[in-house]
């Protein structure tokens, strides 16, 4: 438990921020008022999801492996983090659909349907509930952290050390 003590803290860091951009979503209207932005501006969380990230490895680079991180590390320890977040997605996505925004599918199935985005209330209810979301974001928790694991290892991983000794 100890060594993955820094993934554990760093994915439940991630969850929290989540959290706090639900808060923000719904109380900027956009489950709500402005629910016809909600697509766009939701993929702004990507920012805050990669600083977590990036925050997660350079402290494990710093506190577990001295200064010195691989990218295989790096990755290792990315791809806990996506682990304990995947875990936890329906948890997640829980308190979000019935404790932080539980008018976001009444509100989103109602705009959908009257938009034409789905051609009835059947179509719209069966793609816009917690069953599907949850599963949606247990498998998106999953491939995004891996692609974001992947790539931010890249740019935490230590530069090859030169050997300065120049002794003959």
């Amino acid at each position: 438990m100890k060594k993955i003590k820094i993934e554990i803290k760093w994915a439940f860091i991630f969850i929290a921020t989540l959290l706090v951009w639900m808060l923000l979503e719904k109380f900027s209207g956009l489950h709500s008022t402005h629910i016809d932005k909600h697509q766009y501006l939701t993929m702004l969380f990507m920012i805050p999801a990669i600083l977590v990230y990036v925050f997660a490895l350079r402290d494990k680079k710093k506190n577990d492996y001295n200064g010195q991180m691989s990218y295989m590390q790096g990755f290792v320890s990315g791809m806990i983090i996506s682990a304990i977040v995947t875990v936890f997605s329906p948890l997640t996505q829980w308190i979000i659909s019935y404790v932080i925004t539980p008018e976001y599918f009444p509100n989103v199935i109602e705009y959908s349907v009257k938009t034409g985005y789905y051609k009835s209330l059947e179509e719209a209810q069966a793609y816009f509930n917690y069953s599907n979301y949850a599963a949606q974001s247990t498998i998106w928790a999953l491939i995004m952290g891996a692609i974001t694991s992947a790539i931010v290892a890249i740019f935490t991983k230590s530069k090859k050390s030169t050997n300065t000794n120049n002794t003959i």
